[in-house]
């Protein structure tokens, strides 16, 4: 395997509580729990853009600048491949019992089964960043897998809102965050809401809208909403500016 010269993540074991936080948001399998302690267990699965560093509640993810492996995209792809057919990869992995899942999404009529969708597309890589009806909106991005999961998606989430829908894993993560900051320094947002699944790699989606947020100058209030697989929601965070 060739090493250059290149930014790989450091990991400060002397902070590290073995939390697994920054295991689960490494969309790469780069990090494991090994001993009560977060390892970077191969250099070449890192690919150094530090997805794990920001849900360390302990601090104990740096990003350095030194010799190592060259990151290894289809590695890891072939890695994550092998994972997901292991039943622990994902939590939930096994199958769901109607009693498991959430009441209150149970709990409506074939009559009140009206869509709340407004716009269109909703594609992020589809719709333009001056489309008219971004402006003075409130937006609600969205990974793709939340309205299979969540069956009362349209009453619960969606409302007056802007639907933008898409994958930060399987899809050009990179690109996302460019077009939305050219949407949000384009346009007035009122509001954002960024709802997404408790898995690995779905983990990354609000990260990522922080960083168009911050990068394209704009000041917007935004919430994330956390999905369980099971359809329940598991966590919610509003983060002011």
């Amino acid at each position: 395997m060739k090493r250059i010269t290149r930014k790989i993540i450091k990991i400060d074991e002397d902070k590290c509580d073995g939390c697994g936080i920054c295991a689960e948001a490494c969309h790469e399998g780069a990090i494991e729990i090994i001993d009560g302690k977060a390892k970077l267990v191969k250099e070449s699965y890192c690919d150094g853009l530090g997805d794990c560093i920001g849900p360390c509640p302990r601090n104990a993810i740096t990003i350095e600048e030194r010799t190592a492996e060259e990151f290894d995209e289809e590695a890891v792809r072939k890695y994550m491949l092998e994972r997901s057919s292991c039943s622990s990869s994902y939590p939930g992995s096994e199958p769901i019992s109607d009693n498991k899942r959430n009441d209150k999404n149970n709990r409506f009529s074939s009559s009140e089964l009206n869509s709340r969708l407004s716009t269109w597309p909703v594609q992020i890589s589809l719709i333009p960043p001056e489309a008219p009806f971004l402006n003075n909106s409130d937006l609600l991005i969205t990974a793709d897998c939340v309205p299979l999961a969540f069956a009362d998606f349209h009453r619960e989430f969606i409302g007056d809102k802007v639907v933008l829908i898409g994958c930060a894993k399987l899809d050009d993560s990179k690109y996302y965050e460019f077009k939305l900051s050219e949407t949000f320094r384009l346009n007035t947002v009122n509001s954002i809401t960024v709802v997404y699944m408790e898995v690995p790699c779905c983990r990354g989606l609000p990260k990522l809208v922080e960083s168009a947020i911050e990068s394209s100058g704009s000041v917007i209030p935004m919430e994330s909403i956390m999905i369980g697989i099971k359809g329940d929601i598991l966590e919610k965070n509003l983060r002011k500016s």
